[in-house]
C-alpha cells in the first residue's frame, strides 16, 4: 500500500481542480436549465415565508436557510432559478470537495473524477440542487467537515479544528440532525489515535467556535421553551407511525448513493477502518449510521456522510487496481463509469424536471412526490382570490384567509399579494408564534381543513370552491385538502381558539 497522500499518477493540482470544477459546473448548468420548469415546493414556500420574518430561530429549523433565502429573494425576486441558485452552488462545492478529499487521500485525477461523478449521480445530492431546502446546506457542511478532518489527519496540524468548528457551527445553524455527525466526530476522536488532539487547545477552540456560532439559536430556543425540540418529537413520531423509517437500510443504497457506487462506498469504509491514520473518518460514518438506525431516523438523514466514503473508496480502489495491467484497469474503470452514468441518467429522469410536457415529465411526476408538490400553488391562490372577489361588500370589509399547512400559508403570503390577498392566518410552526391580526377577521376563507374540522371549530361554514390543479396531478393539496370554505369567526374566542390549535408539520 502506498503512503497516504502520495498520488499513484503524477498530476498537476491545478489541473485536478479544473477537472473537478468542470464536472461540477456541468451539473450546475443542468440545474439552472431545469429549475424553472414547475413551481415552488411546499417546503420552499415555508422558507420564503420565514425569510420575510427573520429571527434567530424557527420552530422547524435553525435560521441559516431562511437567511440565505432572504438574500436570494432580495437579489432575484420570485425567480425559481434565482432562489434555487444557492442550493446549486452548495452542490458545486460538494462535488469539488469530494474530489479534493480523494486527492488528499492520494488519488490521481481519474479517481478524483470518479469520486466526484459518484456524488453528481447520487439521487439525494442531485435532488439537493433542484429545490431550496435545508438539506442542501446540511449536506454541504457534512462534506466540508469531512474534508477538514482529512486535512487534519493528514497534516497533523491541529489548527484544522478551527475549520471543523466553524463548519460545525454553521451546520448547527442549518439542521439540528447534524448532532449525530458531531457524535461521530467525537466518537472517532475517542476511539482512535486522534484522541491526542483532546489535549490541544485547538480542539477545544474548535468546540468553542462551533458553540459561539450556534449561540444565537441556543438563546432563541431557551426564550421559546425549546419549542423546536417538541416539533422534532412530533415529526419523529409521525414518521415512525407512517413507516417512513422502515426503508432505512435500503435507502442507503437507493437514495443516499448511486446504487452502482455501493461497492465504492464499502471500499471507502474498509479503507478508512484499516488505515490507522484515517480510522476516525470511518467512525464518523458508522456512529451516525447506527444512531439513526436505532433511533428510527429516515434513511436520507445519513446521506451526507457518503461523499467521504466515495472519496476514500476511489483512492482505495485506485491503489488496488495499480497492481493490474493497464488494459484491465482501463476496462474496469470504463465499465464502472458506464454503469454509474447509465444509472445516473435514470436518476436524472426521476429527480429533475427535464420536461414541461411529455413522457419524461409524466415519468418524473408519477414516481417523484416532491415534484408533484410543486404543482398547483398559483391556481390555489387564484381560486382563493376569486372566492374573495365573489363575497358581498359586508364580508369583504374584514376578510381573512385561514390555512391548514405551511405550504398553503407560504403560497398565500408569497404569491397572494399579486392578487391583493391579505396575509394568511396559519397555526403551523413559526406562523403560530406570529399570532393573528387585531382586530381579527370576521369572515374567513378556509383552505386545508375538512368539512368536519371547519364545522367543529368555526361558524356558518359554506363550501365555496375546490383546491386542485389544471394538470390533474394528484398531490397532497388535491387529495387531502380538496375543499375551500367561507366561514364566520371561531366558536371559541380567538385567543383560546389560537392557543388550542397549534400545529406542527
Amino acid at each position: 500500500m502506498l503512503p497516504a497522500g502520495r498520488n499513484l499518477v503524477a498530476t498537476k493540482p491545478h489541473g485536478d481542480l479544473a477537472v473537478l470544477v468542470a464536472i461540477a459546473s456541468v451539473e450546475a448548468l443542468i440545474h439552472i436549465a431545469t429549475n424553472g420548469r414547475y413551481g415552488f415546493h411546499r417546503d420552499e414556500l415555508q422558507f420564503l415565508s420565514n425569510a420575510r420574518h427573520l429571527d434567530w430561530g424557527f420552530v422547524a429549523y435553525p435560521p441559516l436557510t431562511p437567511l440565505l433565502e432572504r438574500i436570494a429573494l432580495s437579489l432575484f425576486g420570485l425567480s425559481l432559478v434565482g432562489l434555487r441558485l444557492f442550493s446549486v452552488l452548495a452542490q458545486v462545492v460538494v462535488v469539488v470537495f469530494t474530489g479534493l478529499m480523494a486527492r488528499e487521500l492520494g488519488a490521481g485525477r481519474m479517481a478524483q473524477s470518479v469520486a466526484a461523478l459518484s456524488v453528481v449521480f447520487t439521487p439525494l445530492a442531485l435532488f439537493n440542487g433542484t429545490e431550496f431546502q435545508y438539506t442542501s446546506f446540511d449536506y454541504l457542511w457534512w462534506v466540508l467537515i469531512a474534508y477538514f478532518t482529512i486535512r487534519l489527519l493528514k497534516s497533523e496540524d491541529p489548527r484544522w479544528w478551527l475549520a471543523i468548528g466553524a463548519a460545525t457551527g454553521l451546520g448547527l445553524q442549518t439542521k439540528y440532525s447534524i448532532v449525530f455527525f458531531i457524535a461521530g466526530i467525537l466518537g472517532g476522536v475517542l476511539f482512535t489515535s486522534a484522541r491526542h488532539y483532546v489535549k490541544t487547545g485547538w480542539f477545544w477552540g474548535g468546540i468553542a467556535l462551533a458553540l459561539l456560532i450556534f449561540l444565537p439559536n441556543i438563546l432563541w430556543l431557551v426564550h421559546h421553551d425549546f419549542i423546536s425540540y417538541r416539533f422534532l418529537q412530533h415529526i419523529h413520531r409521525r414518521d415512525v407511525a407512517e413507516g417512513r423509517a422502515d426503508s432505512f437500510l435500503s435507502d442507503q443504497a437507493l437514495i443516499c448513493m448511486n446504487v452502482v457506487a455501493v461497492p465504492l462506498a464499502l471500499t471507502g469504509l474498509v479503507f478508512y477502518m484499516r488505515d490507522k491514520r484515517y480510522r476516525m473518518v470511518g467512525w464518523m460514518y458508522l456512529i451516525p449510521l447506527l444512531l439513526f438506525y436505532f433511533a428510527k431516523g429516515r434513511g436520507y438523514y445519513v446521506g451526507a456522510a457518503y461523499p467521504m466514503l466515495l472519496a476514500g473508496g476511489s483512492s482505495g480502489a485506485e491503489r488496488v487496481l495499480a497492481f493490474l495491467s493497464r488494459l484491465t484497469r482501463c476496462t474496469i474503470t470504463a465499465v464502472f463509469v458506464t454503469g454509474l452514468t447509465a444509472c445516473g441518467a435514470y436518476v436524472c429522469a426521476l429527480v429533475l424536471p427535464v420536461q414541461n410536457a411529455g413522457p419524461l415529465r409524466d415519468f418524473a411526476l408519477q414516481h417523484n412526490s416532491d415534484l408533484r408538490e410543486e404543482i398547483g400553488w398559483n391556481q390555489l391562490v387564484s381560486t382563493v382570490a376569486a372566492i374573495r372577489n365573489s363575497l358581498p361588500p359586508g364580508q369583504l370589509e374584514n376578510v381573512g384567509v385561514l390555512v391548514g399547512n405551511y405550504g398553503e400559508a407560504g403560497a398565500i403570503e408569497i404569491l397572494g399579494p399579486a392578487q391583493h390577498l391579505p396575509q394568511p392566518l396559519s397555526m403551523t410552526n413559526s406562523a403560530w408564534l406570529r399570532g393573528y391580526p387585531t382586530p381579527p377577521p370576521s369572515t374567513l376563507i378556509v383552505v386545508g381543513f375538512s368539512r368536519s374540522e371547519v364545522d367543529d371549530a368555526l361558524t356558518g361554514c359554506l363550501l365555496a370552491g375546490h383546491n386542485g390543479n389544471r394538470q390533474g396531478i394528484h398531490n397532497e393539496e388535491s387529495l387531502r385538502h380538496p375543499d375551500i370554505f367561507v366561514c364566520g369567526p371561531p366558536r371559541l374566542p380567538w385567543a383560546i381558539f389560537w392557543q388550542q390549535n397549534q400545529r406542527f408539520g
